[in-house]
């Protein structure tokens, strides 16, 4: 297939701008980055804010660099194992629940409140009972990272479905085409966009999940660390702790991100 060469100038015109444009808003967010740490810094060593409570980029790295030869990675590989395993059981778990009570609407109407409750109920609240059920290390944790996401990703799924095409589903009805052929050939393929979302959402509050188990029962992870630096006023091992946590959560939910591009490709 020969590859098309000749576009025109305004489609040219349109792509360059379409390149600055994004060129524009990542440069525009390191600068904010940039201009945040440096005046965070300024502002510390000048004592116009506690360096105490706030910490400072300068303590952070170094408090980095002592974490990076004391098992920073060990902690990282914690929070990330038990975050993947939560979300995975969750996603799967919610979608698998998503087409029962698509492919029934009894159940779907008998299961509607009770979701709407559990979804609203706080779930850190569960963790004393859920440390309990399952025992307090690793477990406890991926279930309270299951217990938050997994509701989520229900509803989230269940309303994609519910909000198919209903022209596309009764012409295929038309044709004798049964519930499951449906399934896959219409109402699966229309919610690809759905589940994407669903997972961007997902790995973030698996992550919250993790951390909160992390806060109540865990001995190690980034949501040890936070607890064990808040305990002995380590303001600076929180602060960084709380850094490398923003950043995983940025690679994760980037993951995502490059895994919905390649499969639209």
């Amino acid at each position: 297939m020969k590859k098309l060469e000749n576009i025109s100038e305004d489609r040219k015109k349109y792509l360059r701008k379409m390149k600055l444009r994004k060129n524009e808003i990542l440069c525009t967010q390191i600068f904010i980055v940039i201009a945040f740490i440096a005046l965070w810094e300024i502002l510390a060593r000048k004592g116009i804010i506690d360096s105490f409570i706030t910490s400072q980029p300068s303590r952070i790295v170094k408090t980095f660099m002592n974490l990076s030869s004391n098992n920073l990675l060990e902690h990282v590989r914690i929070t990330c194992t038990e975050t993947l395993i939560g979300f995975l059981l969750g996603t799967f778990s919610g979608v698998i629940i998503a087409i029962i009570l698509w492919w029934s609407p009894f159940i779907s109407k008998v299961s509607e409140p009770f979701l709407v409750i559990l979804n609203s109920l706080p779930k850190t609240a569960l963790g004393p009972v859920i440390i309990i059920w399952v025992g307090a290390g690793m477990p406890a944790i991926i279930v309270m990272a299951l217990a938050i996401s997994l509701i989520v990703t229900i509803l989230e799924i269940l309303n994609g479905f519910l909000h198919t095409d209903k022209e596309k589903i009764k012409m295929a009805k038309t044709f004798n085409a049964n519930k499951t052929q449906v399934l896959t050939k219409i109402v699966i393929p229309a919610n690809i966009p759905t589940f994407f979302n669903t997972l961007k959402v997902n790995i973030g509050l698996s992550l919250v999940g993790v951390i909160s188990g992390e806060f109540l029962v865990s001995k190690g992870g980034l949501g040890y660390l936070i607890v064990y630096g808040g305990q002995v006023f380590q303001l600076d091992l929180v602060m960084t702790s709380v850094i490398i946590l923003a950043i995983v959560a940025a690679l994760m939910y980037q993951s995502i991100v490059l895994l919905e591009k390649v499969f639209v490709k």
